[in-house]
């Protein structure tokens, strides 16, 4: 959930019941959506829709607008499908169930709905599959050095369900003119063992400190940790 800069709606992400609605199109009404919530009144409408488990909505500091990190569908495969990250378009319509990463069909899904696949948004960008992002951060500090401001943190919470493990890391992906650039470089890692048999980790939220520290939230370490930089 996150607030308007003005604190007059509310953006309320919620998730999908399910991976491709296999227990029925009625459990996933007003689901797999980001609503704008007026304070006032209480009023909601449909922002976004199409977005399985959206999370970690922010505003991206220098166009204003909002950004989400979006866990994705699962079971087709090792490598499918990516997990990302997006800004989010008010009236957009991001595929889910009927088609990922903008209109690539799920063939899985019955019935199928040729005409809202076409209208599916093609998001900004790829992290990986099954990463599952949790915690979205654009850094406005100046504690971290200069290649980590004014982009994005994301924590990665890991796979479930993918040989080798993807995720367990904190990326950060660099942005210019409001838009993502380049490739994700990793930030924090370790959080699993090198042979994939423990984890000692696992990153959540992201937030950053007074001071300008990035601090992650660790459900698995049961921690949170702070990455400042090295002194020399």
């Amino acid at each position: 959930m996150l607030a308007s800069p003005d604190g007059k709606k509310l953006y309320v992400a919620v998730g999908s019941n399910s991976n491709i609605t296999e227990n029925g199109l009625a459990v996933e009404y007003r689901r797999a959506t980001i609503f704008e919530v007026d304070v006032a009144t209480g009023a909601s409408r449909v922002f976004a829709s199409g977005i399985r488990n959206p999370t970690g909505l922010q505003w991206e500091p220098q166009t204003g607008k909002l950004w989400a990190i979006v866990n994705e569908r699962d079971e087709i495969g090792e490598d499918l499908v990516p997990d990302y990250m997006t800004a989010v378009q008010e009236g957009g319509f991001y595929g889910w169930p009927y088609s990922y990463f903008g209109q690539n069909v799920d063939q899985r899904v019955h019935p199928q709905r040729p005409e809202l696949v076409k209208k599916a948004i093609k998001p900004d960008f790829a992290l990986a599959s099954h990463v599952a992002p949790l915690g979205l951060l654009f850094y406005t500090g100046i504690n971290l050095p200069a290649l980590f401001r004014g982009g994005a943190f994301i924590s990665e919470h890991g796979s479930w369900d993918r040989s080798p493990l993807s995720g367990y890391e904190v990326s950060y992906v660099k942005f210019v003119d409001g838009r993502p650039t380049g490739k994700k470089i990793p930030v924090v890692s370790g959080f699993a063992s090198a042979d994939e048999k423990s984890l000692f980790g696992a990153p959540v939220g992201l937030a950053q400190s007074a001071d300008g520290a990035l601090l992650i939230a660790d459900d698995v370490g049961n921690a949170v940790w702070s990455v400042t930089a090295s002194s020399k």
